[in-house]
């Protein structure tokens, strides 16, 4: 086997390799070759070359999310590490593993004017769970005469680190930083950040490895719940008539049906649940804003809950964080192994194990269901939106509300359906989900950049049909995305082409000015026609109803060799008409 000369290079491939990271996205470049020579000459790792860095970190991403494992991303110096940024953001803030593997210039070499030479040392140091800097290695430092070493205090440091420190002893330091790194991605689901200096000659081989680094063993100590703060919820639970559920971003099969099954029954809880919380249960209250949307404020004091428990990431709908905000629970607990967001700026408790663990403490001490008629009335409240909410989409015209309805109900069964943000996870969430389908979307911190390569990335590692459905900004924004050579050919996406930001139609502002349609809504006339025929997938277009069924009848067979895109255009001027007049044709 074909092993690069650099004795760090070395390390960090075969202690990637103990800590069974198998997938490897590689950014070309020359001063991380060292690596990519490691990983690409290894059958042990799938690796895959992007070019663009934003998308390869976003596609890492959406392997890692579907995996729930790390995945490396691997780039050059200079500005190539700084594209990671959105989705090393997006990873720390939705809990999905990603191990940045940055290539870097010499101590020596840094701020003197050389090219693609930046600060790279903590440079994520806002959204990482770790920075790693490792160490050159003495054997490949260059020996340069010292008179042409400058400035002479980056010259007194090297020579410290090169004549007064061992080589065993920088091997040590760099192998203790690669597993403490690694460690915290597998065992605190996040991002790390691995910075490896390397010098010339890069491209140099070898056949036999010169180093054997040893994989440290992961310290996990499951965690438990207190004995005293579980009596102490139980009596609040127990007393309380009205309890509310909220479940933002989650992934699917965390909780047993069991648990699901059991709140069910109990008549003072009402459990809303949020598109991509992948909870479903006939009793649950999906599509929040249709509920929330046309209450009165009599209404809203009469939903406020006296316990408010919440898990998974981050919740889309703004409608109920305004009521939750106003009509405050008395007791607020977030249960989740990590981070506990105080949305409603009541959080009392953040009781700290996996849901699934604590419903299985919790509800196996319940000692019964106290009387109440809080689901009843929000049950009765929920049928009535369903009735109003069909008899709407009866009278519409063809639309972005029109279209959502039709899409959702053609997503194929058993598929997997990734979201883009702003309107099509809005929209999504005004509508029922198909109970086999799974859903994504990238939450942590909503951003329209990166949508495209996640779901790709999910589609590259999952048996299962990928489903994506996004605005055309978000698309064209994240175009690159297309540029790779992995994406199967059962991969569909839709794009939903309303000639703008739409979404800023419904917000306040003046509209159908020159101003309006410039610098919010971005008003243009792209298609998504030639993007296909660059990057072969097969296109499809439709422009009304009738249209769009006909092109859904067939639009998801697997019957081309290549995938397939779905542009659907729809009435610039009409669409934020309609959403909004279905949310005054709900009251």
């Amino acid at each position: 086997m074909i092993y690069p000369k650099i004795p760090l290079a070395q390390t960090v491939v075969q202690l990637c390799k103990a800590k069974n990271i198998k997938h490897v996205i590689i950014s070309p470049g020359s001063r991380n070759a060292p690596l990519t020579i490691g990983f690409s000459n290894d059958n042990f790792f799938k690796c895959y070359s992007i070019v663009d860095e934003r998308c390869a970190a976003f596609f890492a991403l959406g392997i890692a999310q579907q995996l729930q494992e790390p995945t490396a991303v691997v780039c050059t110096s200079g500005s190539a590490l700084l594209n990671y940024y959105p989705a090393i953001a997006e990873a720390f803030y939705s809990n999905i593993p990603l191990v940045i593997l940055s290539a870097d210039r010499p101590k020596h070499l840094i701020g003197i004017g050389d090219g693609q030479t930046i600060n790279q040392k903590n440079v994520f140091a806002n959204h990482i769970l770790y920075a790693a800097n490792l160490k050159l290695d003495i054997k490949d430092e260059n020996n340069i005469p010292v008179d042409e070493e400058l400035p002479i205090l980056k010259n007194l440091e090297d020579k410290l680190e090169r004549f007064l420190g061992l080589q065993k002893g920088i091997q040590a330091y760099n192998e203790g930083e690669i597993n403490s790194a690694v460690n915290h991605a597998i065992v605190e689901k996040g991002p790390v950040h691995i910075n490896v200096p390397f010098d010339e000659p890069l491209y140099d081989v070898v056949e036999t490895l010169s180093v054997s680094p040893k994989a440290s063993d992961i310290q996990f100590r499951p965690k438990t719940i207190d004995a005293y703060e579980l009596q102490e919820c139980l009596e609040y639970w127990n007393a309380a008539t009205k309890k509310m559920i909220l479940v933002g971003v989650n992934y699917p099969n965390e909780i047993e049906q069991k648990w699901l099954d059991e709140l069910a029954e109990d008549d003072s809880v009402i459990v809303f649940t949020e598109t991509t919380s992948n909870l479903q249960h006939d009793s649950f209250f999906p599509s929040i804003d249709q509920i929330i949307a046309p209450l009165s404020p009599d209404e809203q004091k009469q939903l406020q809950p006296d316990i408010l428990l919440t898990f998974g990431g981050l919740i889309v709908s703004k409608k109920i964080k305004a009521l939750l905000r106003k009509y405050q629970p008395k007791q607020h607990w977030h249960v989740g192994e990590k981070m506990a967001n105080d949305t409603f700026f009541c959080l009392n408790k953040h009781i700290e194990v996996a849901p699934d663990q604590f419903f299985e403490s919790f509800l196996k001490k319940q000692t019964h269901y106290v009387k109440s008629d809080y689901k009843d009335v929000w049950l009765a409240k929920k049928q009535y939106r369903i009735e109003r909410h069909r008899a709407y989409l009866k009278k519409l015209p063809f639309s972005d509300f029109k279209v959502f309805d039709l899409l959702l109900k053609s997503v194929p069964n058993n598929s997997i359906l990734h979201l883009s943000n702003s309107s099509a996870i809005r929209y999504m969430q005004l509508f029922s989900c198909n109970k086999t389908v799974q859903v994504y979307c990238n939450r942590g911190t909503s951003g329209i950049d990166g949508s495209t390569a996640t779901a790709i990335g999910c589609s590259v590692v999952n048996k299962k049909q990928t489903v994506f459905i996004t605005g055309d900004l978000s698309f064209f924004y994240d175009s690159n995305a297309l540029w790779n050579n992995y994406t199967p050919k059962n991969f569909r996406i839709i794009v939903v082409n309303n000639q703008g930001g739409g979404i800023f139609r419904i917000l306040p502002g003046h509209k159908n000015t020159e101003n309006f349609e410039t610098y919010f809504e971005t008003h243009h006339q792209l298609t998504a026609e030639h993007l296909c025929k660059m990057y072969g997938y097969k296109y499809n277009k439709a422009s009304s109803e009738d249209g769009l069924k006909k092109t859904l009848k067939s639009f998801y067979l697997n019957d081309e060799e290549s995938p397939k895109l779905l542009e659907v255009f729809t009435p610039r001027e009409l669409n934020d008409e309609v959403l909004l007049g279905y949310f005054d044709f709900l009251k």
